[in-house]
C-alpha cells in the first residue's frame, strides 16, 4: 500500500512566481544595487553576519566591502546559491518593495490550489535557493497575509542546496513525515531527481510548454488533483 500523502514541498521560482520575474527583474536589481547596499547598511547586522559567512565561505578572510561586492557579482554570475548572498538580495528586494519600485509576481492559479489542498488538510511548505527572508517578503508583497498562513515552515540553502538528496532527507527529518507522504513541486529536473533519491514524490510543473522529464509533469497548479 503506497504511503498517502501529507505534505507539499513548493518551489517558489517557477511554481508560484514566473522565472523570468526572478530573471529579468530581481536577479538584475540586485546586481544593480548591492554594492552600494553594503556600503550604506554596513553597520546592520544582518549584513555585517553576510559579510562575515562570505569570508568563511572563502577561507576565514575578512572582506572590505568592495571585496565583498566582486565576490558576490561573481557568484550571481556563476548561479552560486551561497546563502549570504541570498539574503542580501532578499535585503535589496525588500528595500525597492518599501520604495514603491518593484511589485511583486504570483501565478493566477496559485492562491486558489494552495487554499484548496490547505482546506483538504495537507501541510504546505517552500523550499527555495532564496532566503526565508527574502521568500516571505516576496510571498507577502505578491499575495496577502492569508495566504501567506497557509504555509507552516520555509526552508532555503542554510538547509543544504537543493540538488543534494541529503537536503530533502533533513527535511523529512524536521517534519517528522515519511520521504514518500511528501510531495515536491519543482520546474528543476536535478532538484526533482534529488528528491526522488530521497525517496520523496515528484512532479514537475511546466509552465513554459512541454518537456522531457523523468517525473509526472503539469502545465500548471490548476491541473493537479492533489487531495489526502
Amino acid at each position: 500500500m503506497s504511503e498517502p500523502l501529507r505534505a507539499i514541498l513548493i518551489d517558489l521560482e517557477g511554481v508560484m512566481m514566473p522565472m523570468a520575474f526572478m530573471t529579468e527583474t530581481l536577479t538584475p536589481l540586485a546586481a544593480q544595487r548591492l554594492g552600494s547596499y553594503i556600503v550604506e547598511h554596513a553597520e546592520d547586522e544582518v549584513v555585517e553576519e553576510a559579510l562575515e559567512e562570505t569570508g568563511r565561505l572563502m577561507g576565514g578572510y575578512d572582506l572590505e566591502p568592495a571585496q565583498a561586492e566582486s565576490l558576490l557579482l561573481r557568484w550571481m554570475k556563476q548561479g552560486r546559491k551561497a546563502t549570504p548572498l541570498k539574503l542580501l538580495q532578499g535585503l535589496v528586494w525588500e528595500e525597492a518593495f518599501e520604495a514603491g519600485k518593484l511589485q511583486g509576481a504570483l501565478y493566477p492559479d496559485v492562491a486558489e490550489r494552495l487554499a484548496a489542498w490547505a482546506a483538504a488538510g495537507l501541510r504546505l511548505f517552500v523550499y527555495s535557493s532564496n532566503s526565508i527572508f527574502a521568500q516571505k517578503r516576496l510571498l507577502t508583497r505578491s499575495s496577502s497575509e492569508q495566504l501567506m498562513g497557509l504555509f507552516e515552515d520555509f526552508f532555503d540553502t542554510s538547509l543544504g542546496q537543493k540538488i543534494e538528496p541529503g537536503s530533502y532527507r533533513d527535511i523529512c527529518e524536521r517534519l517528522d513525515l515519511p520521504a514518500a507522504s511528501i510531495l515536491l513541486l519543482s520546474e528543476n529536473e536535478e532538484k526533482l531527481d534529488a528528491a526522488k533519491t530521497a525517496g520523496l514524490a515528484t512532479i514537475r510543473v511546466a509552465r513554459d510548454g512541454p518537456v522531457d522529464s523523468g517525473h509526472d509533469v503539469s502545465p500548471d497548479l490548476a491541473s493537479l488533483t492533489i487531495g489526502r
